[in-house]
């Protein structure tokens, strides 16, 4: 079936004869409702470009510019609840647009092979099962080449400090500490201490945050082990960063006035989990340019979304039968990405399974409750974006 059935009337309607689906495609695919406000759509640009951007910057600012002194109250609340921000976008922003502009009950739903399978949920997990392979490749090359052997799943759960007889760590240690959590608070310089003395050094109180940064083999590889899944990550939320900003450049009337604000501390919200999840990623010295790069990446997509919504307001609609199709898949790809990167590499990397993990209770409820927080928030946002 096409957009709609060609022979469909609007203005003559025999409810009795024609398909619910031609009447579902008609009022989906009305146009959009763009009010010729161009100074808003204009303004909404430029806020959206330095508020978002400014924030996704923060957290990689807080690892890598020592003379912020930014204390690590400030930098843990940022990641956790930026971590919180994008479970959150996955579930709510995500996956439930996606059941809206293909689900069952939709214009596209209803038509063609579209309407013999639940296409959302179905996506998704394919897309959750490219990423864990492309996770699993990434750090299977990098066991290869350096020699790292990966730990056994009883090592991981009856030795839980991950240190062997001599007091040094085995594999699960090697392979572990490529992940990001083991950075939180390890001054500039210094050198992994013993696991009897390493909770005290990782429970002290730090005025500023450094980051791992360098041309060391522990450096390359950690860099090689943790790039491709943010990459991935950032690319998941980018597709939908740019279904957003074509939305609101056509928008107008109520909807604009509701979407922009909302849009605002959505974009700076998913900025915030792009920059903390990147800022524990240790760098090569020429590679160091990289996490800026990427920070702009996303602060950029959003705003020239809009502006392109803006230059084709007389054709688009974000209704139509077409772009139904698009933003449905788009998003239901980007739901599983970061279905997977949140839960795995940031929930179970970053809580369960690192043996680096503080023991202060004070800063494990501070991550836990930024995490919730992040994620309670993010999720009431989604009631209006």
């Amino acid at each position: 079936m096409a957009d709609a059935d060609s022979s469909f009337n609007a203005s003559s309607v025999d409810l009795n004869n024609t398909p619910l689906v031609d009447i579902i495609c008609y009022l989906n695919g009305s146009g959009n409702a763009y009010d010729n406000r161009l100074g808003l759509h204009i303004a909404s640009i430029f806020v959206i470009l330095v508020v978002s951007t400014a924030v996704t910057f923060f957290p990689v600012l807080a690892t890598r510019i020592r003379r912020l002194k930014i204390p690590l109250s400030a930098y843990l609340f940022a990641r956790y609840f930026g971590a919180g921000v994008i479970i959150a976008t996955a579930f709510v922003h995500l996956l439930d647009p996606a059941y809206a502009a293909i689900g069952p009950s939709t214009c596209v739903g209803l038509t063609g092979g579209w309407s013999t399978y639940s296409w959302p949920p179905a996506i998704a997990l394919s897309s959750a099962m490219i990423i864990f392979l492309v996770d699993f490749i990434a750090e299977y090359y990098v066991e290869k080449r350096y020699g790292l052997v990966h730990a056994e799943v009883e090592n991981i759960i009856t030795d839980a400090s991950g240190a062997n007889g001599n007091g040094t760590h085995g594999a699960h240690g090697s392979h572990l500490h490529l992940h990001s959590a083991d950075q939180d608070d390890r001054p500039k310089g210094a050198r992994r201490a013993p696991a009897a003395v390493r909770s005290e050094k990782f429970d002290s109180d730090l005025e500023e945050l450094t980051h791992l940064t360098g041309d060391s083999e522990e450096i390359h590889r950690a860099f090689q082990s943790q790039i491709s899944a943010f990459l991935v990550l950032e690319f998941g939320v980018i597709f939908h960063s740019v279904i957003i900003g074509l939305n609101l450049g056509v928008a107008g009337g109520s909807d604009f006035n509701t979407l922009f604000p909302v849009l605002v501390f959505h974009q700076s919200f998913e900025g915030l989990g792009i920059g903390a999840r990147l800022s524990v990623i240790p760098i090569p010295t020429r590679w160091r340019w990289l996490p800026w790069a990427l920070c702009l990446a996303y602060g950029l997509t959003t705003p020239i979304s809009i502006a392109i919504g803006l230059g084709l307001h007389n054709t688009y609609s974000g209704s139509s039968y077409t772009a139904n199709v698009v933003s449905g898949v788009l998003d239901s790809v980007s739901a599983g990405i970061l279905i997977y990167t949140g839960l795995v590499e940031m929930l179970a990397r970053d809580f369960l399974f690192n043996p680096h993990r503080t023991n202060n209770k004070k800063r494990l409820a501070l991550m836990l409750v930024s995490l919730y927080l992040g994620c309670g928030i993010m999720a009431l946002v989604g009631r209006w974006a």
